[in-house]
């Protein structure tokens, strides 16, 4: 099962049917599509299944897209945004939504995310009691490093202000295994999401807050590729990281 473009659908509130009359193919193709996750239409009707879902094709059918044109490290780069914000809200809720076994939100803030996503706390709550793994790795709003940030930036949101609403975001959501948080003062410069063997990671730009910033969307292909450099930094500072009682 295409699991993601079965989400994109339910979330687009598009049918079947509907979807083949839209992007001009046949109801069966489409049920070909839902039911085999390695049979990918052509990159003309992928495009306009994306545009008709409001997603990046690239999240629903990224074997398929990386495959016919990349060989070097490279192919890991799904997509490319000069800004974080200029990813598509659908382009998250599709990695979020369709992770199963490991998330980690390396954020330093996380603020977004809940301005973002209704009902992230129960929606990460119910992967957690089906045995996945979620994780956030916060900034410590007391710490020297969050307050030097705070002068940079000089926003009236603060840094340690925004840190605080995800902490209590995650003091709300009901405990259960598998759901764990911990401070950090490294990452204030790199903000890097695990979706299972995805990611999205934006390095942050001198002044600009991390919507401001850059930010590359990663899928792993290889062993020490892009994605698992990444995902060893984040390893690190996990295993170094101070715990927070939720």
């Amino acid at each position: 099962m295409n699991t993601a473009l079965k989400d994109a659908m339910e979330r687009a509130g598009v049918r079947p049917h509907q979807l083949a009359r839209k992007v001009g193919v046949e109801h069966k193709t489409v049920t070909r599509w839902l039911t085999n996750p390695d049979r990918a239409p052509r990159e003309g009707t992928r495009d306009d299944v994306g545009r008709v879902l409001g997603v990046d094709p690239v999240t629903l059918w990224p074997k398929s897209v990386q495959s016919r044109v990349k060989t070097g490290h490279d192919r890991e780069i799904v997509a490319a945004y000069p800004f974080r914000s200029a990813a598509p809200t659908s382009l998250w809720a599709a990695l979020i939504d369709g992770a199963s076994r490991s998330l980690v939100f390396a954020g330093y803030t996380n603020y977004f995310l809940w301005q973002q996503h209704p009902r992230l706390g129960a929606r990460l709550a119910a992967k957690a009691k089906h045995g996945a793994r979620v994780r956030f790795l916060v900034g410590d709003p007391e710490s020297e490093v969050t307050t030097k940030r705070e002068e940079v930036e000089g926003v009236p949101l603060t840094v340690s202000t925004r840190i605080k609403i995800t902490l209590d975001a995650l003091s709300k959501m009901e405990p259960c295994e598998g759901m764990d948080a911990r401070f950090s003062d490294q990452h204030i410069a790199l903000s890097v999401f695990q979706f299972d063997d995805q990611m999205l990671v934006t390095p942050h730009i001198a002044s600009l807050l991390g919507d401001e910033s850059p930010m590359l969307h990663l899928r792993r292909l290889e062993d020490d590729g892009l994605y698992d450099r990444f995902a060893s930094h984040v390893a690190a500072l996990w295993e170094s990281g101070r715990p927070v009682e939720l």
